[in-house]
Formats: C-alpha cells, sequence, structure tokens
C-alpha cells in the first residue's frame, strides 16, 4: 500500500549558497470511504492506518455507534482503472440487520485536510448524537502531567521527526501515560485514526483517559472527543470560541496553549489539580 514518507530532489539554500538536497515529504493522498456500495466522503490523509480513519470517521460522525455492527473493512475492489485509487478506497461492510441513517450520510461533504467535514450543523447536532454530559469530577489530572504532554507527543512522533509536516493525536492515562498515538496531515485524521482504532478494540467509551493533539481544538475536535467519551482535550494551538461553547455544554475539560509549561483552562477546571 501506499507509504506516508516520500523523498523529493530540492534546491537548500543557506544564506548565499545553494546545493542539491534529498528531502524528505509526508504524503498526502486521497482517501475514499465507502459504506457498502455507497461512498461516504473523500479525505485527504497520510497513508497508514486506513481502515482505523474509515472506522472513526464512521463512529465520530455518529454513523456507526460500535465494531459489533462493523462485518469486515478492506481495500475497495473497483478502481475504475486509475492505478492512483489502489489502496486508496476502503469499504466497510456492515452486518445483516444493522440500520443506519441514510439521511446523515446525505449531509457529508467532501473532507479536507484543513477543515474536516464542511457544512456541519453546531452544538445540537451533538446532541441529536446522544452524546452525554459528563462527570464533572473524572478523571484527575495533575497540572505537571499536562506540562509533560508536549514532550511526550514530539518522542512519540516517528513521521514528524523524518519530515516536520504532520499533526498527532495521542490517547494518555492520567498520569501521563502513553496509550496510543497517530499522526496525519489532517488533525481531524488524526483523531478518527486513533478513536478508530479504540472503538475497533471495542474500548470506548474512553472515559479514563486525555486526547492531546499537536493542533488548535476546533469545534470539530471537541465533538469527536464528545463522541469518544473523552472528558479532556489538551490542546497546543487555541481553541476556537465554539469549541469552547461546546465544552461547556458538555463539561469536557478543553486546555489551550499547551506549552512551554504553561496551558490555559477553558473549560472543566475540576478535572485539572
Amino acid at each position: 500500500m501506499n507509504r506516508p514518507i516520500l523523498t523529493v530532489p530540492v534546491q537548500k539554500v543557506e544564506g548565499d549558497s545553494s546545493a542539491p538536497f534529498q528531502d524528505l515529504l509526508a504524503v498526502e493522498e486521497p482517501l475514499e470511504i465507502r459504506l457498502g456500495d455507497k461512498s461516504v466522503s473523500i479525505t485527504m490523509r497520510t497513508p497508514g492506518h486506513d481502515f482505523e480513519l474509515a472506522a472513526g470517521f464512521l463512529f465520530t460522525e455518529g454513523i456507526l455507534q460500535n465494531a459489533a455492527q462493523i462485518r469486515e473493512i478492506r481495500w475497495s475492489h473497483k478502481t475504475n482503472g486509475n492505478p492512483r485509487q489502489v489502496g486508496n478506497s476502503v469499504t466497510v461492510e456492515l452486518n445483516p440487520g444493522v440500520e443506519i441513517d441514510l439521511d446523515r450520510l446525505e449531509r457529508h461533504f467532501y473532507t479536507t485536510s484543513s477543515c474536516g467535514v464542511c457544512g456541519k450543523a453546531s452544538i445540537e447536532a451533538i446532541e441529536m448524537q446522544g452524546c452525554p454530559v459528563l462527570p464533572r469530577n473524572a478523571p484527575l489530572v495533575e497540572s505537571a502531567v499536562v506540562h509533560h504532554l508536549p514532550d511526550a507527543l514530539r518522542r512519540a512522533q516517528p513521521v514528524f521527526e523524518r519530515t516536520g509536516g504532520l499533526h498527532a493525536a495521542a490517547l494518555f492515562s492520567p498520569d501521563g501515560t502513553l496509550q496510543l498515538l497517530r499522526e496525519d496531515v489532517g488533525r481531524h485524521n488524526a483523531v478518527d485514526k486513533l478513536i478508530g482504532a479504540e472503538m475497533l478494540a471495542g474500548h470506548t467509551p474512553l472515559g479514563n483517559y486525555l486526547l492531546f493533539v499537536s493542533s488548535r481544538a476546533s469545534f470539530e475536535l471537541v465533538q469527536k472527543a464528545l463522541v469518544g467519551g473523552i472528558p479532556i482535550l489538551a490542546a497546543v494551538g487555541a481553541p476556537s470560541s465554539l469549541a469552547v461553547e461546546t465544552a461547556q455544554r458538555f463539561n469536557l475539560t478543553l486546555l489551550g496553549f499547551v506549552r512551554d509549561r504553561r496551558f490555559n483552562i477553558y473549560s472543566g477546571a475540576s478535572r485539572i489539580q
């Protein structure tokens, strides 16, 4: 299948001199996600963990509820004669008798590495998915653990270390132990890969973990955390206004600017000691 890293020739300029150089790039390729015979979405992603990405996308968008609904995930057989589509299309087959909301499928649009699914409704859509308000004081995490997250994330990013061009999403236990990490050119894809892996393993909801992302905290990432049952979302960058409003509505702990031994608490301060 496709590789996550590509070597390209470049001209490297330093001061007044230049020389040929072989640079490493994070690969960006389209992935079509199919539900049976129906094409659900196309997302620009970094190849790798594509089955988890497909499962995580369908789960965090409220189309599927658990792994028991899935009969199999496989590479799509139909490529329309296009060799570049080989390894870039995944089909999720459901078990007999599983019913899904086809109207919800019609509301999914083209997905990009920057904005996720466009045209998404806001807080009311999450309420319709049945996401509960999270317990107020669990889990408890010490501020020292939060300060430790950026270094722990960077040490565990193999592709970023070589290319400098990927987002990461990582699941940590309350004591700061890294449980799982996924990388992608799209921050929403990294989160879908992570939650998809846990969903397929039967570990959701993830009520005793925190999610750390190497990006800003958008509404979309808050939504995905809530669907996964994750009570704490921490981000290297800033949150959006709708992300904060949504986190407060569902009592999710939202941390921003987690770097250089500082961070802001925008919601759910009772979980941070």
